[in-house]
């Protein structure tokens, strides 16, 4: 089984959430072929007839389907538009953002080639996988030993996905706090889910209960022993979402968040909640039909239609400084006495960056010669050159401070006067202050 169009994260599919079907446009050589547009519609009925999650929501999604048919909605040969047509009624009965119909004759052949749920049965499913990494994107050790994973996909083949995390989690265990960021996460394998929450719970803790196929009997997971060397349990957690996160990255977020593992920094997930399967309709079609119900144990309930929310709402492009600095703080209060100024100061930094902080006056005010330094601005961000060097980004960090962002634990503070800035401070949280230097003439 399939979470939120797993397909989709490889560019197999227009969208990571099937409701919003993107197709081949009408008259593109793939659509040229005519198609039985009632055979079509047959089929679509009979796989949720028999699959859907809910059976009580059937026979709503059949009549529409039957009312198209019959009033000649779906009498077109272009597939394109007959795709067009049929998503547009499922989407506005369903309400549901795994169930989608869409034109993809690429994806039907791929599907054809093979099961994409079960390890060495779709060589070419698994060929993709790998090329993507299982989903791991990027790894990071940021300031203050805080780890970051950028995962974009809970992707699963069997045992050269779990390599694969096992190398991930070995990473982010020698951190002193975690961060994944699953902003971009639509979904994937439940199995992926289980393997990386295992880290951060003791073994055999209850985690989900899943109903198929409208089945009231349900099959439940628990999390595994996990190494020594990649166990998190206790670790500062931090979990990036967006309204892009859906289904398996809801069900993983769902664990931190009821577990109360960690901290979910952004903004609300997408309220995916259901379990799906990919079906070939014919050599020209994709039905991601929704086939099962996974019932968290921590909460008791799923998240269709409502996601999770944030712990700390930010924004969500600047989440990431946003999770950072709360992962400083965190490792602050643990730290050694010599080690807090750094990573207070760090911590300030990230935060200012994160909530986009202003400073006192318009930056072309601070730009400028201070000895050795050069300050520019170029309207939007404010720059430092020593000695006809790299140009580094500064931060405001509110008033008239700035950070550097190559080194946060770097400051920079400016004396005024009426307006007008007379010179600046360079002082670094673990040494001294360098001497105070007037501004001379204005940068060029």
């Amino acid at each position: 089984m399939r979470f939120a169009a797993l397909l989709t994260s490889l560019a197999l599919a227009a969208s990571a959430l099937p409701t919003h079907v993107q197709s081949q446009a009408p008259g593109s050589p793939a659509a040229a072929r005519a198609v039985d547009s009632a055979t079509v519609v047959a089929a679509v009925r009979r796989i949720i007839g028999e699959r859907y999650v809910l059976p009580e929501r059937r026979p709503a999604l059949d009549a529409v389907l039957a009312e198209g048919l019959a009033s000649g909605r779906y009498a077109v040969a272009d597939g394109v538009v007959l795709a067009e047509r049929l998503n547009a009624d499922l989407e506005r009965v369903g309400q549901d953002r795994h169930l989608g119909f869409r034109f993809n004759p690429q994806e039907a052949v791929m599907l054809a080639a093979g099961s994409v749920e079960e390890p060495g049965e779709n060589p070419v499913f698994e060929r993709l996988i790998r090329k993507a990494n299982h989903g791991i994107t990027d790894l990071q050790l940021m300031p203050g030993n805080v780890r970051l994973m950028k995962y974009d996909g809970f992707h699963w083949v069997g045992a050269d996905s779990a390599a694969a995390l096992d190398n991930a989690m070995r990473f982010l265990a020698g951190g002193d706090a975690v961060i994944l960021d699953l902003r971009g996460n639509g979904g994937g394998d439940p199995r992926a889910v289980q393997h990386i929450i295992s880290r951060f719970l003791p073994a055999g803790t209850p985690l989900v209960t899943f109903y198929m196929n409208g089945s009231p009997e349900g099959d439940s997971l628990s999390s595994l022993e996990t190494p020594d060397d990649q166990r998190m349990v206790g670790r500062p957690l931090y979990v990036l979402t967006s309204g892009d996160t859906g289904s398996a990255a809801e069900e993983f977020t769902g664990h931190v968040a009821g577990y109360r593992l960690g901290q979910i920094v952004g903004a609300n997930t997408a309220g995916a909640a259901y379990r799906n399967d990919i079906v070939a309709v014919g050599d020209q079609f994709i039905l991601s039909v929704s086939v099962g119900r996974g019932i968290l144990a921590s909460t008791g309930t799923d998240w269709e239609g409502v996601g999770h929310a944030p712990t700390i709402e930010a924004e969500v492009s600047a989440a990431l400084d946003i999770a950072h600095a709360a992962a400083l703080n965190a490792v602050t209060a643990a730290a050694l006495p010599e080690e807090r100024p750094v990573l207070q100061a760090v911590a300030e930094a990230m935060e200012s960056r994160g909530l986009r902080r202003a400073p006192e006056l318009a930056l072309d005010a601070y730009a400028g010669v201070y000895g050795e330094r050069t300050l520019t601005s170029d309207g939007g961000r404010l720059f430092s050159r020593r000695n006809g060097g790299v140009a580094f980004p500064l931060i405001a960090l509110g008033g008239n401070r700035f950070a550097v962002e190559a080194t946060p634990a770097m400051r920079m503070e400016f004396e005024t006067a009426d307006g007008v800035v007379q010179a600046m401070t360079v002082d670094y949280a673990d040494g001294p202050s360098q001497p105070r230097v007037e501004r001379t003439v204005p940068a060029r």
